[in-house]
């Protein structure tokens, strides 16, 4: 048996846009078209009319070409419109494409919209069987497995219930439970993952690792960079419907939010008298006084917040977020945290805020600062600032080097060591 799950090549989709739109026609519409037909082309002959009312298309994808091998967990990234779902589209034959071809090695399962494969008039109980039978399964198997997917999905009590009549939430819980442990050999995960809420998402992550572990081929598209990192071998970047790079996850994580990121050392916009609390800039300062983005790692800098009151406020907060490339967050902090009095009150004017982030702290790498201007649980102002990056300068192989220790930050901390006279070493001949 071959160890390849999914071979593509050259692999490309192309969609008509523009114009208006078909809708489904009765019987009577389409036997007067067919009849029809014949004198409408001979008229447009006549007037030398195209019968396209839209010619302008686009490539969904373009020259796709990969391989999986089985097994294997690959994650599929990049920027809305990339051409991710239409991938998975393909490799599901919902859709066909329109050059090349893709070769699929074992039985596929899908999830890539909420209720995919789901009929809204069975209940949640057929829909289990028609799924099943779907992928090729005995009945034998799927009751082996039916108490499982219903305690996974936690809906017990909406099993005899027609699936038309359940949430998005409760679409999503059955459908992945369907999919993952119907023990499809490929199973596909589009997004709607992000529909459930934060403990459902958890538990799902948790099942897609044990199916990665059971050495069963997964491809896995998620704007969640941390849930790609933390399940997926390899990673595959599309943009444009092309593939721009494929390799090792955590390298290409790096390149797709390094594509989509540039530093900005500045952040300014307009004044706003309509909103009780308004940001009017924000500016990183480095040691010399000057604003810029880069900074070593051996360097301090500041965070310089510049904002309007505009009528007197109440529970106020004024905080930052700073998020590593990856959507990891780093730290928030606000400027409450030393001054407990700003969050009771502040009367209208301008104010100036600065935080010092010290030397020797974040790890190398690309980060932004989301800013948040709040009072009583009402957002005045919320706006992704600026960018900058911690650089490393020592040279390669210091012990000092940025980045030898993963995570968010590497601290220089103070260590203090002696050698405990009651327990002396003794020496192994």
């Amino acid at each position: 048996m071959t160890d390849i799950a999914i071979r593509v090549e050259n692999l490309s989709k192309q969609y008509r846009i523009g114009g208006p739109q078909a809708r489904y026609k009765t019987i009577r519409e389409s036997l007067t078209e067919a009849v029809g037909a014949p004198f409408r082309r001979l008229s447009s002959v006549v007037r030398g009319q195209s019968s396209a009312v839209s010619n302008e298309t686009i490539w969904a994808l373009k020259d796709v070409s990969f391989e999986v091998q089985r097994g294997e967990v690959v994650g599929i990234i990049g920027r809305n419109g990339a051409g991710k779902t239409t991938l998975l589209k393909v490799l599901s034959r919902i859709t066909e494409p329109t050059e090349g071809r893709a070769e699929i090695h074992g039985r596929v399962g899908s999830l890539l919209e909420v209720g995919t494969g789901f009929h809204p008039e069975l209940t949640g109980r057929d829909n289990i069987y028609l799924n099943g039978a779907i992928l090729g399964m005995k009945r034998a198997e799927i009751e082996r497995k039916f108490d499982e997917i219903v305690a996974f999905a936690e809906i017990e009590k909406f099993m005899d219930t027609p699936v038309k009549h359940y949430s998005s939430g409760m679409y999503v819980r059955l459908a992945f439970a369907v999919a993952a442990h119907l023990e499809p050999e490929i199973l596909l995960v589009d997004e709607v993952l992000a529909v459930g809420d934060a403990a459902f998402q958890k538990k799902c992550m948790g099942k897609m690792g044990d199916v990665a572990r059971e050495g069963r081929t997964v491809l896995f598209v998620s704007h969640n960079m941390g849930a790609i990192q933390r399940l997926c071998d390899s990673c595959l970047l599309l943009h444009g419907g092309k593939v721009l790079s494929i390799g090792e996850t955590g390298r290409i994580i790096e390149k797709y939010m390094a594509s989509g990121m540039s530093n900005r050392a500045e952040f300014v916009q307009e004044p706003d008298p309509s909103k009780g609390m308004r940001l009017r800039s924000m500016r990183l300062i480095a040691e010399d006084g000057k604003c810029r983005s880069e900074f070593a790692y051996t360097e301090s800098f500041r965070i310089v917040t510049e904002y309007d009151v505009n009528w007197p406020v109440s529970g106020c907060q004024v905080c930052i977020a700073v998020t590593r490339s990856d959507e990891v967050l780093a730290f928030a902090t606000g400027d409450y945290d030393t001054t407990p009095s700003l969050f009771d009150h502040r009367q209208p004017g301008s104010y100036r805020g600065e935080v010092r982030i010290p030397s020797r702290w974040l790890n190398g790498g690309q980060y932004t600062i989301t800013a948040y201007l709040s009072s009583k649980n009402i957002s005045h102002d919320r706006a992704e600032t600026v960018a900058f990056t911690i650089i490393e300068l020592d040279s390669p192989g210091s012990l000092f080097a940025v980045g030898w220790r993963k995570g968010v930050f590497q601290p220089m901390l103070e260590w203090k060591t002696e050698r405990s006279s009651s327990s002396p070493i003794q020496q192994v001949v």
